[in-house]
C-alpha cells in the first residue's frame, strides 16, 4: 500500500503540536456525521442563532449560561452524575475540553496530562472548572470515558449545544482545551491553544491571562538565553552521565566546550527506533572526522529517554556507542519541557557554549548526513547552496521502483516543502521527487530510478 508524505512522529504524552508542527491531528468524526445532512445544517445554524445572537450583549453574569444551558436544561453533569447548575461556574476560569475516547490522543493527554493539573489547582483553591464536550460515539463510550474525568460534562444526548459549540470555537482537532475568563466575552480573549500552554507550562498557566503567559514567556525565554550545559544536564544529586561500558559515570564538566546532541527517543517509539541506527553511523562519521581534522572540536551524543520501564530503556541504550542520563532522572522531563519537546524522535544540537543552535539535528541529519555537523545556520546555508547547485544537474522527472506514477523534481519554492519521506520514512525539505497525481514524495537520494518499460506497480 502506498503512502503519502505525512509525518511519522510519535506525540510525546499526547501534547499535540499547535504552531510548532509535526501534528497528529484528526478531523472529528462526530462534527462530521452531526453536520452530514440539510437538515443538521439548518439546525446548527438555529443553534448558532441562539449561542451568538442576541447574547453578546449580556455581562459575564450570564456567558457561561449562555453558551452551557438551553431552555430545557439548566445543568452539568460531575463524575457521578450528580447535577450542577450552570450558573456556579460563573466567576470561574473555564476550560472547554473537546474529546474522545476512540482519540488514543486525547485518553492519553486526559490521563497523563489534564487530571493531575485539575486535580493540582482544585486541591490549591484555584477558581477553575473544566467542562468535557464529547465527540463519543455512543452513551457507554461516552459513560465509560467521563467516568475518569474529575469535573463537568454536557449531557451526552445534547448534540444541540455541542454542535453549536463546535462551531462557535471553530474546532477542527481533539483534543483541545478552550479557556474562558470569567470576566473578558471578547473574543480575542478566548485562548485556543489551553493543551499546548498546559504541556509547555504544567499548572503554571494558569490563570491563563495574557499578562501571565506573557511574564512565563519572558521567563522561558530568560531561562533560554542563560542555559549552559552544567545547569542543563546536572542537578544537585548528580554531576554526571552514564556511558558505557557498564554505565560509567562521564563527569558533564568534562563536556563543555563540545557541540551537542540532545536524543530525545524510546524504545516504543517505532520512528526513533528506525532513525536510531542511522543517527549511529552520522555520529561515528562525525567523530572520526574530527579526528582526523586534529583542531580540537568534539562532538557527543547524551540520550534523553522516554522510556516506560529500566528492561527497556537498558535494552535500547546498550545498543547506543554515546551517554546517557540516568533512566527516571528528573532531568528527562525538566529537559523535554525545558525544549518544548512534543514529538520523539527530536535532536537537540547544543553548542560549544551550551546554548540552543536548533531543534531540527533529525532533519539536518536526513538531509546532510555528516556534512550537517556543527549544525550552525550558517552550515546549513552553505549546504543548501550546494544542493541547489547539485539539483541542476539531476533530471526534471523519474520513475522509481517503489511507484507506479511519474515524479517531478520540485524545491519549497517550486511546490515542495517539508515532508515525510516514503521510501524510507524520514523527514526532508528542499529538493524532492514528488507525484503530483497522489502526493507520494521521496528525498532525491531515495529515488531508485526506473526505465518506463520496466515500471513495477505497487
Amino acid at each position: 500500500m502506498e503512502k503519502s508524505g505525512r509525518g511519522t512522529d510519535v506525540p510525546l504524552f499526547a501534547c499535540l503540536p499547535g504552531r510548532h508542527g509535526g501534528s497528529v491531528r484528526v478531523k472529528r468524526r462526530e462534527v462530521m456525521m452531526l453536520m452530514s445532512s440539510e437538515e443538521n445544517t439548518r439546525k446548527l445554524q438555529a443553534s448558532q442563532d441562539e449561542v451568538n445572537g442576541d447574547h453578546s450583549q449580556k455581562i459575564s453574569s450570564s456567558r457561561f449560561s449562555s453558551l452551557l444551558a438551553t431552555k430545557d436544561r439548566d445543568y452539568l453533569l460531575s463524575q457521578d452524575g450528580t447535577q450542577v447548575k450552570v450558573s456556579d461556574l460563573e466567576g470561574k476560569v473555564l476550560g472547554l475540553y473537546f474529546s474522545s475516547k476512540w482519540h488514543v490522543p486525547c485518553r492519553s493527554f486526559t490521563n497523563r496530562v489534564l487530571v493531575g493539573a485539575y486535580e493540582h489547582l482544585k486541591s490549591n483553591g484555584s477558581n477553575f472548572e473544566i467542562v468535557f464536550i464529547s465527540s463519543d460515539e455512543d452513551l457507554d463510550a461516552f459513560n465509560n470515558y467521563r467516568a475518569n474525568m474529575p469535573w463537568l460534562s454536557i449531557p451526552f444526548a445534547d448534540l444541540e449545544t455541542k454542535k453549536a459549540l463546535n462551531s462557535k470555537f471553530n474546532i477542527e482537532a481533539i483534543p483541545c482545551l478552550i479557556i474562558l475568563q470569567p470576566k473578558d466575552n471578547k473574543y480575542g480573549a478566548t485562548l485556543h491553544d489551553g493543551i499546548e500552554l498546559l504541556c509547555r507550562f504544567g499548572v503554571r498557566a494558569f490563570p491563563f491571562t495574557e499578562e501571565w503567559l506573557e511574564k512565563l514567556e519572558m521567563e522561558e525565554k530568560e531561562k533560554h538565553e542563560s542555559q549552559t550545559l552544567v545547569n542543563l544536564l546536572t542537578n544537585h544529586d548528580r554531576d554526571y552521565l552514564l556511558g558505557h561500558p557498564a554505565m560509567k559515570q562521564v563527569p558533564v564538566a568534562s563536556m563543555v566546550g563540545k557541540t551537542i546532541g540532545l536524543y530525545f527517543s524510546a524504545q516504543w517509539c517505532l520512528p526513533g527506533v528506525k532513525f536510531t541506527p542511522k543517527l549511529i553511523s552520522i555520529y561515528q562519521k562525525i567523530k572520526q572526522v574530527l579526528v582526523h581534522k586534529g583542531n580540537g572540536d568534539d562532538f557527543e551524543i547524551v540520550f534523553v529517554s522516554s522510556d516506560r520501564d529500566q528492561a527497556a530503556f537498558d535494552s535500547y541504550f546498550n545498543g547506543m556507542p554515546w551517554l546517557t542520563l540516568p533512566f527516571r532522572d528528573p532531568a528527562n522531563k525538566i529537559l523535554a519541557k525545558h525544549f518544548d519537546v512534543k514529538c520523539i524522535p527530536l535532536l537537540v544540537i547544543l553548542g560549544p557554549d551550551g546554548k540552543t543552535v536548533t531543534k531540527h539535528g533529525r532533519n539536518l541529519i536526513n538531509l546532510y548526513k555528516e556534512n550537517a555537523y556543527p549544525f550552525t545556520e550558517a552550515q546549513v546555508d552553505l549546504l543548501k547552496m550546494q544542493m541547489d547547485e547539485e539539483a541542476k544537474r539531476l533530471p526534471k522527472s523519474k520513475f522509481h521502483a517503489g511507484h507506479r506514477h511519474e515524479l517531478g523534481l520540485v524545491s519549497e519554492g517550486t511546490g515542495g516543502g517539508p515532508f515525510i519521506c516514503c521510501d524510507c520514512d524520514e523527514q526532508g525539505s528542499g529538493w524532492a521527487y514528488l507525484c503530483l497525481e497522489c502526493g507520494y514524495e521521496v528525498h532525491t537520494q531515495c529515488v531508485r530510478a526506473e526505465d518506463r518499460g520496466s515500471m513495477v506497480e505497487s
